[in-house]
């Protein structure tokens, strides 16, 4: 018995599959995309710190409870924790190269995760909101992680701070904001 030969059907693309395809990609995409600027706002509620008519500085606490803002280093975009347990401003090396820093005296720092070793150096201008400092005193060392500064008490000992209602309040003294602009 001889077999009929089979047919070759062609496949074209349905067009109503394809359509739909893409809508749920793009739903699928754009609430990713929403997802990630929301998980990202509430690492740093402060990408931009709030200033009162005052000059004062406002910072939000993230969901850690950590108060964490963006602010600038000699003009350099960076991220700040604040830490009052810091004695300096202390940064990581590869930031300290990109921002060409003086590698100062060898030091060994105490932190809750244990000793390493750094160097002193210090920074020109450390900005926060509408608050400006320079010549701080600063430290750097290779085991400090890339993406977050510690805004330690070599900058927040020029200032004064309150907190309450889960917000941080910064604002420098009145006798000190002369001198600090020099």
């Amino acid at each position: 018995m001889k077999q009929k030969p089979r047919k070759r059907m062609s496949r074209r693309p349905d067009p109503v599959l394809f359509l739909l395809t893409c809508f749920w990609l793009l739903v699928l995409g754009g609430g990713w995309w929403i997802a990630d600027h929301w998980i990202k706002s509430q690492a740093n509620p402060n990408l931009q710190p709030m200033v009162t008519a005052a000059g004062e500085v406002v910072l939000a606490r993230n969901r850690e409870g950590h108060y964490v803002a963006g602010g600038e280093i000699n003009g350099y975009p960076v991220v700040f924790m604040v830490d009052t347990g810091a004695t300096d401003v202390t940064l990581s090396s590869r930031l300290a190269r990109k921002l060409d820093l003086d590698k100062g005296e060898k030091i060994l720092i105490k932190t809750a995760n244990g000793a390493m070793i750094g160097f002193v150096t210090r920074l020109e201008t450390v900005r926060l909101g509408s608050i400006d400092m320079h010549n701080v005193k600063a430290i750097f060392s290779e085991q400090m992680m890339d993406n977050i500064i510690l805004l330690g008490m070599s900058f927040l000992n020029h200032l004064e701070f309150t907190q309450r209602e889960h917000r941080l309040f910064l604002r420098v003294p009145q006798e000190d904001a002369i001198r600090l602009k020099k």
